[in-house]
């Protein structure tokens, strides 16, 4: 079954690219409505939009889910519910495809709402107590985008259509209404502040799905649907509070993984941190450059969950980064292609992270923001480098720690050649898609000293990466003099203690409270009692009927008595 998805969803991929680059060299856009019921001047209707944009993205969807099944075939063996996981994720293909060709807001809401639906299925996959707790943080963050869009939804019933291409040119209060609702639900989705506490716990989650959800799916169509959006965000009062939350989402995601030791959530964290960057420049009006953006991301991202996850089905379950280490002499080929992926997470000259980070670094140096947007920009990208070396020094460099030298040595095939296939369009999509999207070269003329800034920026986070992590036992005895402020960095600001645990905190209170006194005084008068009572009553009829010689005494003598008193 696995291998006929992956060849489906490869064919397919081919096709979608393929009409992607005759709609763009033709500058075609296709708009099909079917009428579904009509009463009095309002319609219902299907509809689907097709152009460059819509198919480019499709194509890197069904690229990497395809990749991502032919990976599961092997990494999910053991799991006696393979078809099943197989059909959890091509429904959340199915629901991703429904809102990228959509313009439609009740189809995207069928996408929307199957998305969060579907991963809510996905990350409580293994059954157990996390699970179950990462799945509800998930599934309940994501439900108030989804009542920003049934209220989008409630309000376009003024405009005579469901279709939001019709509204592009207005200005009126209703419209920036519309679009402040739909800012909130891209929010939620792609995980800003405030409501960033739930992508690192959907780690819990398979790492096929992890390397499927947040590469280029779940957390990226709230992103899609603003640069769909982005003619109605420009007019808004609220972009630049959007463009402070983006930044600091990015430099917060930034400052946690540094302070982070799990694996996966090392790299759900990096995520967080790419879609405040993206989330930031759309909110510049840079949409372009945010959708290129996102594809790059797309690859080297599912490409380091996939080395990920390799890592981890080979150190039996441990996702530990203080128990890995000289990972490159065990695992050489993951080994590599990690590192890979990791250089184009930095922005490493030529390969499919430097092509779109390089370029929208350079448009924040020309544009006319204010120097706090500007620092935070070029300060998360030295924190981006700082710790991807320190994942590969943990990985890769440091010396053999005792659980890496139980360590079960099977790169297997099956997921190395998805792999593979993966880092070849990791190395050459940036400049094969930066020719394609760009009609006309991108040539950004600066000062020296700001050309160079960025290069300065990655080379010094690497450096200081290296510096901190590479000390003696010394200083790590040192370092408990700053444990609060640690704590209070490596725990993403306290967000998920304050947005999560403490808004259910109160409720769960009273659930506890009235669990309580359901097991106990409800309990005793109400069911349990009744049962108690029952029994001790057949006990006594049961005795009495058991023709024993002291009841028939006891009975006379009882009557005796009773008779002899009242006669």
């Amino acid at each position: 079954m696995c291998l006929l998805n992956f060849f489906f969803f490869f064919f397919f991929m081919f096709i979608s690219f393929f009409f992607s680059l005759y709609y763009l060299l033709n500058d075609l856009v296709e708009f099909y409505d079917f009428e579904i019921i009509s009463f009095n001047s309002f319609s219902i209707s299907m509809s689907l939009l097709i152009d460059w944009m819509s198919m480019m993205f499709l194509s890197f969807v069904f690229l990497i889910s395809s990749l991502v099944i032919f990976y599961s075939s092997e990494y999910m063996l053991g799991d006696i519910n393979l078809n099943r996981f197989i059909m959890l994720v091509i429904m959340f293909i199915i629901s991703m495809v429904l809102l990228i060709i959509s313009p439609n807001l009740i189809s995207i809401l069928l996408g929307w709402d199957g998305l969060g639906l579907v991963s809510y299925c996905l990350v409580i996959y293994y059954q157990n107590i996390k699970s179950y707790n990462a799945g509800m943080i998930t599934v309940l963050m994501n439900r108030l985008g989804d009542v920003a869009m049934l209220m989008v939804i409630s309000w376009m019933l003024s405009f005579g259509s469901w279709n939001f291409i019709f509204i592009m040119n207005d200005n009126s209060l209703e419209v920036v209404v519309i679009s402040s609702l739909i800012i909130l639900a891209a929010m939620t989705k792609s995980a800003q502040i405030p409501f960033c506490s739930w992508l690192p716990a959907a780690m819990a989650a398979p790492t096929p799905v992890s390397a499927l959800v947040h590469s280029s799916t779940l957390v990226t169509a709230g992103i899609y649907l603003l640069i769909r959006f982005n003619e109605l965000l420009m007019n808004l009062f609220m972009i630049q509070l959007l463009l402070i939350l983006s930044s600091l989402t990015m430099f917060m995601a930034g400052l946690g993984a540094n302070y982070e030791f799990d694996l996966k959530k090392i790299i759900a964290l990096s995520t967080l941190s790419q879609l405040g960057l993206m989330m930031g420049i759309l909110m510049m009006g840079y949409s372009d450059l945010a959708f290129f953006h996102l594809l790059m991301h797309a690859l080297f991202k599912a490409l380091m969950f996939m080395c990920a996850g390799l890592i981890i089905h080979n150190m039996n379950n441990c996702q530990d980064i203080r128990l890995m280490g000289s990972l490159s002499f065990m695992m050489p080929i993951t080994s590599s292609i990690f590192n890979v992926g990791n250089l184009a997470l930095c922005g490493m000259p030529f390969l499919a992270g430097f092509y779109s980070k390089d370029l929208i670094l350079e448009m924040i140096c020309l544009s006319d923001i204010n120097i706090l947007i500007f620092f935070l920009y070029f300060i998360s990208t030295g924190l981006t480098v700082c710790y991807s070396i320190r994942l590969m020094y943990f990985l890769m460099v440091k010396n053999f720690m005792f659980y890496s030298l139980n360590i079960v040595n099977d790169e297997s095939w099956i997921m190395l050649k998805s792999m593979m296939l993966l880092m070849i369009f990791s190395v050459i999509a940036g400049s094969m898609i930066s020719w394609l999207i760009f009609k006309t070269p991108k040539i950004i003329v600066l000062p020296f000293y700001l050309k160079i800034l960025t290069l300065f920026v990655v080379l010094f986070g690497g450096l200081i990466g290296y510096y901190i992590n590479n000390v003696s036992l010394y200083y790590f005895n040192k370092s408990m003099y700053f444990y609060f402020s640690s704590n209070f960095l490596g725990n993403m600001w306290f967000m998920p203690s304050i947005f999560t645990y403490g808004l259910v905190n109160y409720f769960l209170l009273i659930g506890k409270f009235v669990y309580k006194f359901d097991v106990s005084w409800l309990e005793y008068f109400g069911s349990n009692g009744l049962f108690f009572l029952i029994k001790d009553m057949s006990k006594l009829n049961y005795l009495i009927h058991n023709n024993s010689l002291k009841i028939y005494l006891l009975s006379f003598i009882i009557w005796f008595i009773f008779i002899i008193l009242f006669i």
